[in-house]
This record gives C-alpha cells, sequence and structure tokens, in this order.
C-alpha cells in the first residue's frame, strides 16, 4: 500500500498520507525490530494524531547478552501508546466492534 521504507519509521514513505487518503484514524500495530521499527512508527503515528494501538505478542525485538531491545520497546509501548494488548484480546475487540 506504501511505498518501501528506508529508515526505521515512515518518514520515508507515504504511509501517513494513504491512512488519512483511507480515512484511517485508528492504527494496530505489530512487526519485528520492536524496538526499532515498530515503536519508531508508533511515535510519528502518534505524533501525526492517529490513535495507535501496540500488539505486544506480534512483535519482537532483538534480544542479546547485554541489551534487551524487547523490553525496551515495551517500556515505551506503555507509556507512548494509545493502547497496549495482546493479540487474543486484540481480536475479541475488533470482533466487538463489528457486531
Amino acid at each position: 500500500m506504501t511505498s518501501p521504507h528506508k529508515v526505521y519509521g515512515p518518514d520515508s514513505n507515504d504511509l501517513v498520507l494513504q491512512l488519512r487518503k483511507a480515512g484511517i484514524s485508528k492504527v494496530i500495530l505489530g512487526g519485528m525490530s520492536s524496538n526499532l521499527c515498530t515503536e519508531s512508527h508508533m511515535r510519528a503515528l502518534i505524533e501525526a494524531g492517529f490513535e495507535v494501538m501496540v500488539v505486544t505478542d506480534a512483535t519482537a525485538g532483538a534480544i542479546t547478552e547485554h541489551y534487551d531491545g524487547y523490553a525496551a520497546s515495551l517500556v515505551n509501548f506503555r507509556m507512548i501508546a494509545s493502547k497496549v494488548d495482546n493479540t487474543a484480546s486484540t481480536l475479541r475487540a475488533i470482533a466487538t466492534a463489528y457486531e
């Protein structure tokens, strides 16, 4: 739907434009590199005025001997995102919204 991104966030593609053209104001995020790509997209979308939910068990982050990118991202998701939840709860909320 959008052009490829070349940095961690959507700064170099047209994601925000495409979402606005489609009338979308709420975004559910998941993805790999939680402390890089997912977090950067969350921050950019929040700053652009979107409501952003992050699905924690649909993200992954690098964990090394000295760093835990996943744990770091969870802290920031909880501080910044509009909502943070797991897949099961997210799917129930989506189903309820369409009843």
